[in-house]
């Protein structure tokens, strides 16, 4: 059975864990636990950008960051954006996926949102067809770009 509940300063290595779990992860985080603590702690004071996490047997297994967004386009909707889904490679295949969007859907209807949105790596084949089969349309192009942070 696994719990959803809002993360707190302590799960910090353990989500970083899970970022750094498969091959694009560790080429892109870092093992330096300070920086993510320092941005955990920034998010804290954002109004409606939230990170989840899921815990088993008094261990985290999942998290996801959940933001709320409001804006003008269709119709003034306030949307949902899904970012960071991850599940522990021990507890693929158990639902523990399709549970964690089930709860991010929950938190974004409770908010007033009326469409949940999230982007993923074209390169992750498995989540690609997972967030398929749960029901979500590949319906844009997303672009992305790096910023110079000197």
């Amino acid at each position: 059975m696994i719990r959803w509940r809002e993360a707190l300063r302590a799960d910090v290595p353990a989500i970083v864990a899970l970022l750094r779990e498969d091959a694009l992860g560790q080429a892109r985080e870092s093992a330096d636990i300070a920086d993510y603590t320092a941005a955990f702690d920034a998010m804290s004071y954002e109004y409606g950008n939230t990170l989840i996490v899921g815990e088993a047997e008094g261990r985290v297994v999942a998290t996801y960051q959940l933001t709320f967004i409001t804006g003008l386009s269709l119709r003034a909707s306030r949307r949902a954006q899904v970012e960071s889904v991850r599940v522990a490679a021990k507890v693929r295949s158990e639902g523990v996926g399709s549970a964690l969007m089930r709860d991010a859907e929950m938190r974004a209807t409770h908010a007033g949102c009326s469409l949940i949105q999230l982007t993923s790596d074209k390169t992750r084949d498995d989540a690609l067809r997972f967030y398929e089969r749960a029901g979500y349309a590949p319906s844009h192009i997303g672009f992305k770009k790096r910023l110079d942070q000197s």
